[in-house]
């Protein structure tokens, strides 16, 4: 991306890019019996009562491991840096609206666009990036994803978006993705120091 490509929004994925949670993910898909599918799009599939059943198991370990969570170091400052710069955040995320307004307060937070599971929208589909650059009047050009994970990219490109940051001690886990990894969120904030100043 040119750095003379203005960024107005930096849409956040939440669980392992601005806290760190003790998921046990290979655990909770091993109980409900995923069958290799993306969590939310099996229970999706499934009829009543299972789909209610298997909902709540995920309910249930997502509330202990939110209770758990932990602000990543430097999040909370680098969240206010963009947004001094007149940048929007969006927050959009796979987790429930419970758990999400729950960690914003405990974090005090905030957020112009916060986009949850609720919506009917999740990734890894592009859908709910699409509905941030309905909902706030962006091009995909004007917005970067900020998250951890596979999921995160897929849904980022899936969009059409070009500029995907992942935040990740294990920088070479996404080496062949083609995208830019931070081990840190200090290190994340001054490459985009350079895109917002």
């Amino acid at each position: 991306m040119s750095e003379t490509s203005k960024i107005k929004c930096a849409i956040f994925d939440m669980d392992g890019t601005i806290v760190d949670v003790p998921y046990n993910w290979d655990q909770i898909k091993r109980e409900l019996d995923t069958q290799g599918r993306p969590i939310l799009d099996y229970l999706e599939g499934l009829k009543e009562p299972e789909r209610s059943e298997k909902m709540n198991i995920l309910i249930k370990y997502e509330s202990e491991a939110t209770r758990k969570a932990e602000l990543k170091k430097g999040m909370a400052g680098f969240i206010r840096f963009i947004k001094g710069k007149g940048v929007l955040v969006s927050l959009v995320t796979n987790n429930s609206r419970k758990n999400v307004f729950y960690l914003l307060k405990k974090f005090n937070l905030e957020f112009d666009l916060v986009i949850t599971r609720e919506s009917g929208l999740w990734k890894p589909s592009a859908e709910p990036l699409l509905e941030v650059f309905d909902r706030l009047s962006l091009t995909k050009e004007e917005c970067c994803m900020i998250g951890d994970s596979r999921f995160d990219i897929i849904a980022a490109r899936e969009a059409g978006m070009k500029t995907i940051f992942i935040i990740n001690k294990d920088v070479k886990k996404f080496k062949d993705e083609g995208i830019e990894v931070y081990a840190s969120v200090r290190e994340l904030k001054n490459r985009m120091i350079r895109m917002i100043a």
